[in-house]
């Protein structure tokens, strides 16, 4: 599911560059082929089209990207059984004190010294 929502948002970005590079914030673009009154989709028809286009493909795209964090994968849920609250101190973290190194000491010898 991960994956169509990705290849969705992608398409959605690609129709959202088109839509804005087509659109001129002076008026020309797209809109600029159409200069004639008798047009059945003028010049300020086609800039608010564009409008509409761009507001929805934002908002399509928001919620595509929302959706696709609820279907990301590598999420691990824990389980609780008992039906009591899980404690997440619950591991021990302390470290166990170490020990001194042991120091030489002189070892009685096995043989008596003969002098």
């Amino acid at each position: 599911m991960f994956v169509f929502v990705t290849v969705l948002i992608i398409v959605v970005a690609v129709l959202l560059a088109i839509v804005v590079l087509v659109q001129n914030s002076k008026g020309g673009g797209l809109a600029a082929n159409f200069a004639s009154q008798n047009q059945v989709m003028g010049v300020r028809k086609t800039a608010d089209f564009l409008e509409k286009a761009t507001w929805t493909l934002a908002c399509v795209m928001l919620v595509l990207c929302l959706v696709a964090t609820a279907f990301t994968p590598g999420r691990t849920e824990v389980e609780n059984t008992t039906g009591t609250q899980l404690d997440p101190n619950a591991i021990k973290t302390t470290v166990p004190a170490q020990k001194a190194p042991a120091m030489p000491t002189a070892q009685p010898s096995a043989t008596p010294n003969a002098n």
